[in-house]
């Protein structure tokens, strides 16, 4: 077995590279002597992020340049009671996070809604997205080349739909500003993620663009995807799923549960999450829905990047005066681009994989894109019983006793 101590020392004297180890050694080997290389060059002692509990191999499509693994402290809220599409009954839903109380609140919410009967929840609509940019002359070429790719939608679908037997093509929407063409290809990728899978498919079909339009293509990416980054046509046209969460709470149980009204926090939503919203210029409107979105993220093996378009939710917070005079809270939230699967990326590492498991959605479902439909569904109403704990404590003026009291 090759020596990690050899290895670092090779590397040290320049007679390897660092992502070179693989090469000459296996996976976990080779992290050792990465990890005794940055010991000695920084002068610390990497215990804990050496101690990991899988094979390094397994890990080789997910990370280049592996000294170990970062862990994140687990948790389980729920279980979830949804009613959706594709998710129904109850669900635990693991959150990996590093924020005390987070788990605490989402449960006291999903508490609440249990209570109140559970949630709806509803994958509206379905599309990864990939934007390339071309070159023209001028307006005359960019409009030629909008008109071909109008005209030629299934030959476009042919070409795309070559390279992966699982995606498929559901529209291209063009964009142009002055000499600069943007197709904004959108893709029903199943179970995966797929923006990989959305990438490579428009490659293919950006080839036939090029033969047969005066366009030249600049970047496989033009950024009207929108890919990891705040941008209104998400939040507008919705990426990956576009879902959305909500629950009627019956006035006496918001006053007994939450400590506050129907009124009250139909009230601090308004003015916290629309007004100030808007006065801040955001692009989400919500009290923090990406702290269960990222917590759910980094337990499930999603592309924690994404979390930015997750952030585009919006939250309604509604006071509903029965017949009897009591008020109750109609409490909903809407995902515009939230970007999630069940195969591929990250989901296939051993303790994602677990969670998935705890989730019952590992893998590909039975109908292809199920299990993610059931994963959107179940984070976004954790995304709402988080709201609703959150806003609860606002309108209580309970918000910074609860940390303290949690010692956090």
């Amino acid at each position: 077995m090759t020596d990690p101590e050899d290895l670092a020392e090779r590397v040290r004297e320049g007679d390897l590279r660092i992502h070179e180890l693989e090469e000459h050694a296996d996976y976990d080997t080779a992290a050792h002597a990465r990890r005794l290389l940055i010991e000695r060059e920084t002068g610390t002692e990497l215990e804990a992020i050496g101690d990991y509990a899988f094979p390094a191999e397994e890990a080789d499509p997910n990370i280049e340049n592996m000294i170990g693994a970062a862990q994140v402290p687990m948790g389980v809220v729920g279980p979830v009671p949804v009613a959706g599409g594709a998710a129904d009954g109850e669900h635990y839903l693991p959150l990996a996070t590093t924020e005390g109380a987070l788990l605490a609140s989402v449960n006291r919410g999903l508490g609440v809604i249990r209570e109140a009967g559970g949630a709806d929840a509803r994958v509206t609509k379905n599309g990864m997205t990939r934007a390339p940019v071309f070159r023209v002359a001028g307006v005359a070429e960019a409009a030629e080349t909008v008109a071909w790719v109008e005209d030629n939608l299934e030959a476009l679908r042919a070409a795309a739909e070559s390279t992966t037997s699982h995606g498929e093509l559901l529209d291209i929407e063009p964009y142009v500003v002055g000499d600069s063409v943007y197709l904004r290809f959108a893709y029903d990728t199943k179970d995966a993620m797929g923006m990989n899978m959305a990438t490579i498919a428009t490659g293919e079909a950006c080839e036939l663009v090029e033969s047969e339009t005066p366009a030249s293509l600049v970047a496989l990416s033009g950024n009207l995807c929108s890919d990891k980054k705040p941008a209104a046509i998400n939040a507008v046209e919705g990426r990956g799923r576009s879902v959305t969460a909500d629950a009627l709470i019956p006035g006496e149980l918001v006053e007994d549960r939450l400590h506050t009204t129907a009124d009250a926090i139909a009230e601090a939503n308004t003015r916290k999450n629309l007004i100030g919203s808007a006065k801040a210029g955001s692009l989400g409107f919500n009290a923090h829905a990406a702290n269960v979105v990222g917590a759910a993220f980094l337990a499930t093996g999603q592309d924690e990047a994404q979390v930015v378009e997750a952030a585009n939710t919006i939250t309604t917070m509604d006071a509903r005066e029965r017949e009897d005079g009591t008020t109750d809270l109609y409490a909903s939230v809407s995902l515009a681009s939230l970007e999630v699967g069940t195969v591929g990326g990250g989901t296939k590492l051993p303790t994602q994989a677990e969670a998935l498991e705890i989730l019952g959605l590992r893998g590909g479902g039975d109908p292809p894109g199920s299990n993610a439909d059931a994963l959107a569904e179940i984070i976004a109403v954790g995304a709402l019983a988080g709201e609703l704990s959150l806003l609860g404590a606002l309108s209580s003026r309970h918000l910074a006793s609860a940390h303290e009291d949690l010692g956090r």
